[in-house]
């Protein structure tokens, strides 16, 4: 429930600025930080490292692919060859740098996507989705020190897997 509340103020909050901050990223990083706080993903540094590595990884493939100012996937209604090749080499490289790194954090793969795929393109989307990233990660970070709040989200976390 904690999740759903974050993110609906990070979407409200870009609604109100004109950016679009809530991307498919916060979710999963979301998910982790705050029903999995003990978690190695849900650790704020490999989160911080993750999205880190798959920006970096993502606009250099794009770079690197010519992709730069092509239309992304949804305006060409699918992938050419050159963006699975970027796609599939930034998100290889992302797991490669987290695991370099000592950084477990799944959500980035999404991240690294998202760039090479052309839907968080370099300049404000891409702005967008990084401050949405840094406002879910730090207000989450924050959440999940609450000790009454961390004890009632895993209580809800492990009903919910039973």
């Amino acid at each position: 429930m904690l999740s759903v509340v974050l993110l609906a103020v990070v979407g409200v909050l870009g609604r109100v600025f004109g950016w679009l901050l809530l991307t498919t990223t916060l979710g999963p990083t979301a998910y982790l930080l705050l029903a999995h706080p003990d978690s190695e993903a849900a650790q704020v540094r490999n989160a911080v490292l993750g999205h880190t590595a798959a920006t970096i990884w993502g606009l250099a493939c794009l770079a690197v692919f010519g992709l730069w100012s092509n239309p992304s996937v949804v305006e060409q209604h699918g992938d050419s060859l050159q963006q699975i090749g970027a796609q599939a080499l930034a998100v290889g490289l992302t797991l490669l740098a987290l695991l370099v790194l000592n950084a477990d954090h799944p959500p980035a793969a999404a991240t690294a996507l998202l760039i090479t795929s052309g839907i968080t393109r370099p300049g404000p989307p891409l702005y967008g989705m990084l401050v949405g990233l840094a406002i879910v990660i730090t207000a989450a970070a924050l959440l999940a020190k609450i000790p009454w709040l961390r004890q009632r989200t895993r209580q809800t976390v492990e009903d919910q897997s039973r």
